[in-house]
């Protein structure tokens, strides 16, 4: 009889562990750090950090979140030397009185329109500050007018209105070379109907270069391949500037401007009533100025905060609904 052949019977080959399996070691360590850590051992971790953090949470805590406390002074008919506990509580009189009086209402006028000539002039300079640089091929004239247009951020309001007073003032040297060629263009710093188009001018000025800082690093961080797949589509250099770097910095500037409109009865105290005096407070009364001269000048303290306070909430709300709508077109926003 003819052997029968013998097949060995092999034993099944094993097959290699997905990561997420549960026996996979990927897959054990994902599972073991979602095991929240105790709080203890995670502040011993993060000492280091933690400490580093300190003096800007302590400076928000001592310089704007507590300072929020004193808002109760709304609500009241406060007198320094009773405090807040002895103060008589008014509930809504003084914002009821606040709504009733024509300088509070000619204040937010004048600030709703300055803020509207900020928003069309001054906060699409930086970007087109920004988009210029970025075209210069020489590194060096970059870096030496990036340089140039910084440094009107490091002076003080003082410095420039007083720049500005030499240029274009009565006797300013741009004044009086106009006159000289028949062009009299009269005291521009004195013009209450030329003021908000000033201060807006002395806004970009000072710190244009400044707020480039942003958009740059932002263009930096778009893939230099869209700009050479657009370069050999045809694209020349404004349809690249178009469809590659605008896209590129959208979340930036949208995040930017939510915030900027949660700034948007915040115009510039120091720089407006270094100027006040020259134009009228008909013109330049804006809200800082506002509740500073009936708060700290005139010492009405309930009505001062009140102004304050709804200045605050209204720019709360003006926050909430613009990351709302930016959610909306797709963008994260300040947060989610």
């Amino acid at each position: 009889m003819a052997d029968t052949p013998v097949t060995a019977v092999r034993s099944p080959v094993p097959q290699p562990r997905a990561p997420g399996d549960a026996d996979h070691p990927a897959g054990k360590k994902r599972r073991k750090s979602r095991i929240r850590q105790p709080l203890r051992y995670r502040l011993k971790r993060d000492k280091a950090l933690l400490l580093l953090c300190l003096p800007g949470v302590l400076y928000f805590a001592l310089f704007f979140y507590l300072p929020l406390a004193g808002n109760v002074i709304a609500f009241q008919d406060y007198q320094p030397f009773l405090g807040f506990k002895q103060s008589p509580f008014v509930g809504l009189a003084n914002f009821t009185a606040l709504l009733a009086e024509p300088e509070f209402w000619s204040a937010v006028s004048n600030t709703l329109q300055i803020t509207a000539i900020q928003l069309l002039l001054y906060f699409p300079a930086p970007i087109a500050l920004a988009l210029l640089l970025n075209s210069l091929i020489s590194e060096k004239i970059k870096r030496f007018i990036q340089t140039v247009v910084y440094l009107p951020h490091f002076l003080s309001w003082v410095v420039v209105v007083a720049m500005f007073k030499q240029v274009l003032g009565g006797a300013g040297s741009v004044t009086t070379l106009l006159m000289e060629h028949g062009i009299g263009i009269g005291n521009v710093m004195t013009d209450p109907g030329t003021f908000k188009l000033l201060i807006t001018a002395q806004a970009i000025w000072k710190d244009c270069g400044w707020g480039t800082i942003i958009f740059l690093a932002a263009i930096a961080s778009i893939d230099m391949g869209q700009y050479e797949s657009a370069a050999m589509d045809g694209a020349g250099w404004l349809r690249r500037i178009w469809h590659v770097t605008l896209p590129g910095i959208r979340p930036v500037i949208l995040m930017l401007l939510i915030l900027r409109l949660g700034d948007i009865l915040s115009v510039g105290f120091e720089q407006i009533i270094l100027q006040r005096d020259a134009v009228g407070p008909d013109a330049s009364e804006v809200m800082d100025t506002y509740v500073y001269f009936h708060g700290v000048v005139d010492g009405d303290w309930g009505m001062s905060t009140a102004a304050g306070l709804m200045k605050g909430v209204i720019g709360f709300a003006l926050i909430l609904a613009a990351n709302k709508l930016a959610h909306r077109f797709g963008e994260q926003g300040v947060y989610r």
